[in-house]
Parts: structure tokens; sequence; C-alpha cells
């Protein structure tokens, strides 16, 4: 188990290198989906919060310090995140752009809807100030949906493919929950829901709303669906240091137990929406069971600080020493994973090391599809 993942983590820290040599990816043999969506937040928001009034964002260095050109492009990263790397697997060789910026033909390949702090709630997260939550998220795709229209219409004039059969083909990586509790269930000083809700009932919630949101989505032509559950956010820094623990325990239980009831609950919704739509494939990735484990069997060594000193929201503060080694630590700032941890997570959700990685499938295999 050790041996294979450290093979895994070795391979992530190639693709870094050979991203670093290519600036704008790694040479694929072309994309095994011809577009890729990505709805969710700070875990792989690429800039879309960087206009925005808001203290979720970090268009600052020493973010992007491992990034092409040392750039901070808004990602809550030191270098690439999550969907970057899965993007690459994917075969795409330019990295999506956020909704933010994205214009032209580009669209064609995918948009990034991703916002710092957005959550399945509307409120969640609003005290760090603007951010764009699913359901707004979803609004912006349908902007998306109305451009590829046009553009399509005039590349297809001599065909017959319309903009939901392009649609149905594409990958949706589906991320969201964690604010919802990390910045509202469990801050009680600003938000009622965890005197108005058990944690239970939270989750249950949470996940009504969620499907509401993703069969908005389903209906707009997504088909494949890659829903990412919640990791182990009891276990990130900002957690321990704004909760404490107890009875000895590295994390905080009590969060990683309300997320666990969430993640339940979404792999029961991922059994709902196969059963009910028999022309489209929902995957669950279990982000809790593979940040999980030992972390120094993969080659990592700092388990529970971060590469750089934080500020009250978990964020580096601006032009802070950041550490050396950074591939050797899990943690970027006091919240959000190291481009490592980013390009090990993204490996293992591609290809399953585990059969417990992913639900019924892999990502791999769900861009394999012919629905």
């Amino acid at each position: 188990m050790a041996g294979n993942k450290h093979i895994c983590i070795l391979s992530v820290l190639l693709l870094v290198v050979l991203l670093d040599k290519n600036n704008n990816g790694v040479n694929g043999e072309g994309e095994s989906v011809p577009c890729f969506f990505i709805f969710g937040d700070s875990l792989v928001d690429n800039g879309n919060n960087n206009r925005l009034p808001t203290s979720a964002k970090v268009n600052y260095q020493p973010y992007g310090i491992d990034f092409p050109g040392a750039t901070p492009t808004g990602r809550f990263s030191n270098g690439l995140n999550l969907v970057d790397f899965l993007g690459q697997l994917l075969g795409f060789r330019n990295f999506i752009p956020p909704f933010a910026s994205a214009s032209g033909d580009v669209i064609l390949k995918g948009v990034n809807y991703a916002s710092g702090a957005a959550g399945i709630r509307e409120e969640s997260g609003q005290h760090l100030g603007a951010r764009i939550s699913m359901d707004k998220q979803l609004v912006n795709h349908q902007i998306t949906i109305l451009r590829m229209n046009d553009i399509l219409q005039n590349y297809n004039r001599s065909k017959t493919v319309s903009t939901q059969e392009y649609l149905n083909k594409c990958l949706y990586y589906v991320g969201m929950g964690s604010n919802d509790y990390l910045n509202n269930y469990f801050l009680p000083q600003i938000y009622p829901t965890s005197r108005m809700f058990t944690p239970d009932q939270f989750a249950t919630l949470l996940i009504n709303q969620y499907q509401r949101q993703i069969q908005r989505l389903y209906s707009s032509g997504a088909r494949k669906v890659a829903l990412f559950g919640l990791g182990a956010i009891g276990c990130i820094p900002y957690a321990i240091s704004s909760f404490g623990t107890k009875n000895g325990s590295v994390c905080v239980d009590e969060v990683n137990q309300a997320v666990q009831l969430f993640n339940q609950k979404l792999v029961s919704l991922v059994d709902q929406f196969n059963n009910k739509f028999n022309n489209a494939k929902f995957i669950y990735v279990n982000s809790f069971g593979i940040g999980s484990g030992d972390p120094t069997s993969a080659g990592f060594k700092f388990l529970n600080t971060s590469c750089c000193p934080s500020n009250n929201i978990g964020q580096c503060i601006p032009n802070g020493k950041v550490c050396e080694k950074r591939d050797l630590y899990v943690f970027w700032d006091a919240i959000h994973p190291t481009q490592a941890v980013n390009g090990f997570t993204a490996t293992r959700s591609y290809t399953a090391l585990l059969p417990s990685d992913t639900y019924p499938i892999d990502i791999k295999r769900l861009a394999a599809l012919q629905l």
C-alpha cells in the first residue's frame, strides 16, 4: 500500500516538473472529453474572486510561487489546484479559464465558475464579502451556454451538432459544501444554523438543496458529473486553531463527523441520480478517504502546519516568508492543500488507487463513457 502511494506522489511531482517546462500544461494526445466545466469553492477557484469585494481572494504573493511564471493568479495554492491537474489528466493542453475572464472560442473547452467562500447555501461565507454561490454559478453557466450556442451555430452551419449534444459529452466537476460548514454551521457567533438544526438535519438540508442544483445542471445538458465529497476539514490547521481538539485527537472530530454525514448522503444522492437518469452518469469522489491514512507513506513530512504564515481567516499573509520544501507539506496555508497534495488527489480521483476512492467508477472511466 505504502509503495503504491509513493509511486503515485512521484508521478505527481513529475507532472509538476513537466508543467513548469511547458508553461501551459503537459503535451497530451488530445482531450478525452470536448470540454470541462467546474463548479466549486476556493479549492478550485482560479481567479473568479480577484475583482470581487471580498477577503476571500488571493491575487497576491506568495500565492502562485510555484505556478508557471511564479504568478499569483487567484488560485488558493502555491501552484496548481486540483482541477488544473485533472484538466491535464483529461488531456487539455491549457488551463480551463475562469468565468470572470473567459471569452471567445476558448469557452468551447470549458469554464471554471468556482468562487472562494462560496457554498450550497446563499448566505454561506457572506461575512467574508462577495462570493459566487452555487446558484449564481449555475446562472453563469447559462450565460456560457448562450455564448456557446452562438459559436457552435457559426461553426456548424453545414452540420447538425447542437449545443446540447456537445455539452452531453463534457465532464463536470462539482465540489461544494465546505463553506456551508466552516463559514456557516460552525460559526454560531455569525450564523444561526447550528442552533436551528442538528448536524444530521443540516446535512439533509444541504443535500436537498444540492439535489435541486445538480438537477438544474442536468437539465442544462450535463451527463458526466463527478461530485466531490468533503474532505477532512476538521484536520485543517484553521479548524484546529479555531475550535480546538478533544480527548487527544489530532483533529476536530465534531467537524469531521458532521461533514461525513453530508458525504454519506451525497453517496445516496449519486445512486438516486443514476437510477433516475439512464442517459447520464454521476460519480462520487471520496475526498475524505483519499486524504485519510498516513501522509508520510505518500512522501509528505509536514502534516499539521501550513507552509506560509497565515492571517485570521486562514490565508497567507501578503509577501510572507514561505517554507522551502513545499512538496513535503500537506497544507499551503491554514486551509488549502499544497500543489503536491492537489496533484495526489487528482491522480487518485482520475484513476482510483483503492476501490473506496471513487464510486461507482473513477473519472477516467467516466470521461470515456459513451452515453
